[in-house]
């Protein structure tokens, strides 16, 4: 997947796995997520939790055919985070012909729930 001179370049996000049943990526907490009252900000979560599903997503169909867009996102900030790593984990809830529907947590070092976040993406004919 390419990463250069896109979103996840500029965040800082790492994949770590991807497969069609699971997805783990990391974040770092630093000058480039943080909002301006030094958290980590609410809509650089839903950026990570977005590539999480995608990258999910996009396992799952056939890419000569198929490409997977965001249709729906929603995100509970639980937890407010200062600095360090975040590490976001999806799993499929739903993988149909023409939706997939992913959960994703966002935890802090120590496992402590961040964000939870559920994305449903769009399975759409290559053009």
């Amino acid at each position: 997947m390419k990463t250069k001179d896109t979103l996840l370049e500029a965040l800082g996000i790492e994949i770590i796995s991807a497969s069609e049943q699971r997805v783990e990526a990391t974040m770092p907490v630093d000058e480039r997520t943080r909002q301006p009252f030094g958290l980590l900000h609410g809509g650089a979560s839903v950026a990570l939790a977005e590539t999480v599903a995608s990258l999910g997503a996009i396992k799952s169909v056939d890419l000569e055919k198929e490409i997977c867009v965001g249709l729906e996102i929603n995100a509970n900030h639980i937890k407010g985070k200062k600095d360090g790593i975040v590490t976001a984990i999806g799993v499929p809830l739903h993988k149909g012909k023409k939706t997939a529907v992913w959960e994703v947590k966002i935890q802090d070092e120590e496992e402590n729930l961040i964000c939870i976040s559920r994305c449903t993406l769009a399975i759409l004919p290559k053009a």
